[in-house]
């Protein structure tokens, strides 16, 4: 039976990296990720998984980084904001859009808002306001008033619908 003071071995993906460290088991994914690999793009808002800001993907799914243990992650591939722009800087094309629409103000809440949404697009690439709407709900933004995020996350979700209709032909 293992001390539960002991720290305990994580290795994951991490942006395509793999990661290894000893971490206490209560250490959550967010302090993992901010205090031992220096990702400081996932950021910690309310603490209790009710504003989304330290969403991140793990194995493709958005998950609540501050309600996540470190430990849940090891073996798995965890994708956060930082991993989202090509190496050279280029900027995904979701992040394109948020710039391009001005989804954001302050920006604090922008890097859970790209993840949820990548994961929402990635799933159902062709959705309606009213299902953007939906599937962002459980993220906050005090500065925008959502809209032109929704218009980002619209016009990226078009896109991908136009790139999966190319494909089927």
């Amino acid at each position: 039976m293992r001390d539960t003071h002991e720290p305990a071995p994580v290795t994951a993906r991490v942006n395509g990296r793999t990661e290894s460290a000893a971490v206490a088991p209560r250490t959550t994914l967010a302090d993992y990720l901010r205090h031992g690999l220096g990702l400081t793009g996932t950021h910690l808002g309310c603490e209790h998984g009710v504003c989304g800001a330290c969403t991140v993907l793990l194995d493709g799914n958005p998950v609540r980084s501050c309600l996540t243990l470190a430990v849940q992650a090891h073996g798995r591939e965890v994708r956060t904001v930082e991993g989202l722009a090509a190496p050279d800087g280029t900027m995904h094309p979701l992040q394109e859009r948020f710039w391009r629409h001005q989804a954001l103000q302050c920006g604090f809440c922008t890097p859970g808002f790209l993840m949820a949404a990548l994961a929402a697009v990635d799933e159902e690439p062709d959705m309606s306001r009213d299902r953007i709407r939906e599937r962002l709900s459980g993220n906050v933004c005090r500065c925008t008033g959502y809209q032109p995020i929704v218009d980002a996350v619209e016009g990226f979700s078009a896109d991908r619908a136009a790139e999966h209709a190319g494909e089927d032909r």
